[in-house]
Order: structure tokens, then sequence, then C-alpha cells
């Protein structure tokens, strides 16, 4: 992709069709959807870009209340990364995801076509919204974060601001085409942005940003009684318990039932 090319992720005509898309039509049906409530606003003061968004990932509402969210001169023209092989496969749905988040092709699974485009961005000021877990969670628990985000911070030097989502997870979980009924609450909470300490390496800074998510969401949800990543992680370790031990009992009968001679 040229440099005329990447002009179109914060151009003035793309810019004034994203924020009336945004603006206009996205966030006022999320807002009238949910109950959402912002928090750590301040600790957004004096940001500019390019730096990178990144937050924990278990709904599709992630990312219209993360651009709902945000002070306008900072989502302005961010450009959220998008799996190339769901998103941008068919014309019909990556114009639409282009036209309300601004996104670009990401690979994964192999995919090499796209390789370099988050750093071509960062480097033309435009900043990038990225999910570091790498994948929308089914349950609603954290996986650890990939490598990629917190060496895009260190090679291009760029702060990394770290949100949590609460809420998202019950108000849309997977499988949800629409949000429940009844405005549910989702909170998005701003953490301090972060840069790579002095020496600091890729997988210390990426556990560091992933452990400062984690203490965002759990202090929001538990100001507000809802459920934290322990929560979900224990959800996850007793529903797979229950189902070894539901698959040792049949595994019992069949060995029962088995004729001897």
């Amino acid at each position: 992709m040229s440099k005329d090319d990447l002009g179109k992720y914060s151009n003035g005509p793309g810019a004034v069709a994203r924020f009336v898309a945004q603006q206009l039509v996205m966030k006022p049906y999320v807002w009238s959807a949910l109950s959402v409530h912002v928090h750590g606003m301040r600790r957004l003061d004096g940001l500019s870009a390019p730096f990178i968004a990144i937050a924990n990932h278990s709904s599709h509402l992630d990312t219209t209340v993360i651009y709902g969210a945000l002070p306008r001169r900072l989502s302005r023209n961010l450009a959220a990364g998008a799996a190339a092989d769901y998103f941008f496969k068919q014309k019909t749905k990556s114009v639409g995801t282009r036209l309300f988040f601004n996104a670009y092709p990401v690979d994964r699974g192999g995919m090499k076509g796209h390789a370099g485009l988050s750093g071509r961005l960062l480097d033309e000021d435009v900043p990038l919204l990225i999910f570091p877990e790498g994948t929308r969670s089914r349950t609603g628990a954290m996986a650890p974060f990939k490598s990629g985000v917190a060496a895009l911070g260190i090679q291009h030097n760029v702060p990394i601001v770290p949100m949590a989502l609460v809420g998202a997870y019950a108000a849309m979980p997977y499988g949800q085409s629409l949000p429940l009924p009844g405005r549910p609450p989702v909170h998005i909470v701003f953490g301090v942005p972060q840069r790579a300490l002095p020496g600091e390496t890729v997988p210390h800074f990426k556990d560091r940003l992933y452990n400062y998510v984690v203490e965002l969401h759990d202090s929001t949800a538990r100001a507000y009684g809802m459920p934290t990543q322990e929560d979900f992680h224990r959800s996850v370790a007793l529903k797979a318990a229950a189902k070894r031990a539901q698959a040792a009992i049949e595994a019992a009968k069949v060995e029962d039932d088995t004729p001897t001679d």
C-alpha cells in the first residue's frame, strides 16, 4: 500500500463520512440500547496521535462503545485493526467496516498480504485500535495478550492507551446479534497511557499491559457488583471440569455395557 493509499485513513472527506456514521448513526443507537458509563477520561488529557488503544474483547459492542466514548479529537482518525479473512473478503462487509471504524486489514492464520500496515499507519500519525487478545472471547474471560501491540509500541515509540470494558459480554454475549433488552450497563474505563520502560522486553511489556487491563476491569467490576476476570475464569474452569466428569461417566457406562465372554 502506497503512502497516497494510506491517506484515506486520515483525509478530510473520509473523516466527514466517519463523523456522520459514528456520531449521528452508531453512537445514538448504541447509547439508546445500553447504559454506558465512562471512567478515567481525564487520564487522556494531553494525549495526541499517534497512539495505540487496546482493550479486552468479549462482545461485538466493544468497538462501538470505544469509538463513542473517546473524545472526538482522539477518535476522528482512529483506525481499527480488523481480521482480513473475515471483514475484508466481502466488499459489502468491508465498506461498512471502513465507514464506521476506519478499519484496516490485519492478517491472521498465516496470512501475510498486509504485514507491516499497522506500523506504516503509525508512521503517518494515524492512531490505532487493536484488541491484543487476537479474537473475541466466547466466555468473557480474557486470553493472554499477543506480542504484536507491545512490539509496535516499542518499535514506533508511541504510547499505548489501556482500556477495560466491563459488562459488554453480559450485554451482548457471543451468539447474540443485538444487545439484550433493558439497556444493560456497560462501563468503559480509560487507563493511564503506557510506554515501555528503558530496556523493557516485549514479553514483559505485553504482560504488564495485560495485568493493567485486568486491574482496570476488576476494580470497576467489584465497585458495581459485576463479574471480575477471576469470576469468568472460574466459570470456565467449572464448566470444563463438569464436561470432563460427564465424559468420564459416559465412558464408564459404555465400559459397563460392553458384553464379556
